[in-house]
């Protein structure tokens, strides 16, 4: 994500989008990546949430598949993913 814009070239709203997080282990990431997402896409559905943890397991990837609506609801999810202290990258 640039400083102020999302690129999202040829994606026609509403549709199915995956956000990822990543960072350090643990209960915490998924919790708050869930919660973050969940503010902005409440209509999350089951099995929307992926967690995989990485080969060595000191890191884990939390993937949110929402109905996204518009741009703007994208930005401030990722806007709100990218400030928590818990998450190392968002793609």
């Amino acid at each position: 994500m640039s400083a102020d814009r999302l690129e999202l070239p040829g994606i026609a709203f509403p549709c199915d989008f995956a956000v990822k997080a990543i960072g350090a282990a643990g209960a915490r990431l998924e919790a708050e990546v869930v919660a973050a997402v969940r503010r902005h896409a409440p209509d999350l559905g089951e099995g929307a949430v992926r967690v995989r943890p990485s080969a060595g397991g000191r890191y884990q990837a939390v993937t949110v598949t929402l109905r996204a609506r518009s741009r703007e609801q994208l930005e401030r999810i990722y806007r709100e993913l990218h400030a928590l202290e818990s998450v190392l990258m968002v793609l």
